[in-house]
This record gives structure tokens, sequence and C-alpha cells, in this order.
């Protein structure tokens, strides 16, 4: 779409991410604005994005996300993937005339809210050992002290329980372990900094060894999403798309998994790019 061409009374927004993880961005989107003709695109045939050399996550995000803009021609975009926000944007905003809404780690809020000023940062490896991560740090965690910890498995993980495939308790409670600290001061909030892990929310609640807050950047981001666009047109009866560039049919328990999220078997299309 050309940036100084009008916006529709119903426009497109395309939710990007490397595997299932946006899907909790396009629930809250979905929930903040009935108007919008979502389009979801997983590029799984490449999940997940942490394992991609930079100039390669670049090459790969600009070469989908072109045909994507291409083909459903999107008023906005959202990158729903730290790893590839803090990669992509500026070349994806240098190349398209189009809004694009990233994903960053919610330390500013989370920092403002913990009362103990002892928060976590539970993210990927590619996400803790970006510069940029340590410079939000740096700009917004003031007094507080902020652990930096690293999963190597929980995004898979949250992707295997949409899928139906094993999550068990143990792996989980493995993977979110190192975030809780207690030597003398105790971690009160704890950032989710990929958007896999709010779809395990309630088990990271029940398998917590005491109880925190957990900030998900998704209500965040939808209301800035909502704040880019026009005044909301009639809302929608359209169903939610969804894209995935593997090219594999998703199986009956992730099919299950998309309905709760709006999207209905005839909405799926594999795409191959």
């Amino acid at each position: 779409m050309d940036a100084t061409a009008p916006i529709p009374a119903n426009p497109t927004v395309l939710v990007f991410d490397s595997g299932l993880g946006g899907l909790t961005v396009l629930r809250e989107i979905a929930a903040l604005r009935r108007d919008l003709k979502l389009v979801y695109a997983a590029d799984d045939a490449v999940f997940p994005y942490g394992r991609l050399e930079d100039d390669a996550l670049i090459a790969r995000v600009a070469s989908v996300m072109g045909d994507l803009i291409a083909r459903y021609r999107p008023a906005l975009v959202v990158i729903a993937c730290n790893t590839a926000s803090t990669l992509t944007l500026p070349v994806l905003r240098a190349k398209h005339g189009i809004p694009f809404v990233g994903t960053v780690p919610a330390i500013k809020p989370a920092c403002a809210q913990s009362k103990t000023k002892r928060i976590s940062v539970l993210a990927t490896p590619g996400t803790v050992k970006r510069d940029y991560t340590r410079a939000l740090i740096e700009e917004f965690a003031g007094d507080c002290q902020v652990d930096l910890v690293g999963s190597e498995w929980l995004a898979p993980l949250a992707e295997a329980y949409l899928r139906g495939e094993e999550a068990t308790d143990d792996q989980i409670a493995k993977e979110i372990a190192p975030a809780f600290r207690n030597d003398g001061a105790k971690t009160d909030t704890i950032v989710l900094a990929c958007t896999h892990y709010p779809l395990l929310l309630e088990r990271l609640r029940a398998l917590a060894p005491w109880p925190v807050a957990w900030v998900d950047p998704a209500p965040a981001i939808a209301r800035r999403v909502a704040s880019l666009l026009p005044v909301p047109g009639l809302p929608l009866m359209e169903p939610v798309k969804a894209l995935f560039t593997s090219g594999k049919v998703p199986g009956p328990a992730l099919m299950r998994s998309l309905k709760g999220f709006g999207i209905a078997e005839r909405e799926v299309e594999l795409i191959g790019v």
C-alpha cells in the first residue's frame, strides 16, 4: 500500500512471526479492533529465527515480507518477534512505505511496577545477547536489578504445546527456574520477552516457585496498532487468515489451537516461500 494512499475503513493488518508466538499479539489486536482484516503469517519454514546468522535473518524476513506485502497490501505490519524486530525493522521501514510495529522487551513497565526492584527478562538466547536489550536496561531500568535469562527451549515447547506434542511440566519448570532469584532481593516481576511465552502463561503461573507478575507485551502492541490506524469502522464478520511458509498442513491438534484464536481450517493457506 502506498503511504500516501488513504487507509480504508476496514484496513488489513499483517501479523508476522517465525512461528506461533505472534498469535498472542493477534488475539489482543482482534479483541481491541473488531474492524480489522487480520492476516497471520508464520514463517515456520525457518523457525526458530535465533538459529540464523544476523545477515541471513534480515535477508529472509525482507524477502518473505516483500511477498506478503505485495500479496495482501496491508495498511500496517506487526513484527511479533523480538529477535526479528531488533534486526529487521530499519530495513523494512526503509523499503516499504507503511507503518511497522515491532516487539521489544517490556523492561520499562516491568521496572515501574516491581515492588522489590528485582525483575527478570525471560527471553530467547538471541534476544539476551542483543546490544539493543542491554540498551533498554541501561535506559529504563532505573534502580531495578535486571536479570537476563536466556531460554533455549521454552519457545519450542510452546510450539509443541499448541501442536499437541510433548511439553512436560518438568521441561517447562527447568526453563523458567533461572528467572526466579532470591539472594537479598526477590524476583517479583518477569518480562516475557518472546511472544511464544504467553502461550504457556497458565502453566507458567502454575509452575512458578512463588507468585510473580508476568509482563506480556501483547496488549501494549495492540494499543500501538490501534493508535496508528483510523477511527474504527464497522465491525467485520471476516475470519482471520493464517499463512504457513513451511508448506506443512497443520495437524488436528494445531487446528484446534488455531480455532481458539479465531482461525478456521478453511482460512489456513500454505504459501511455501
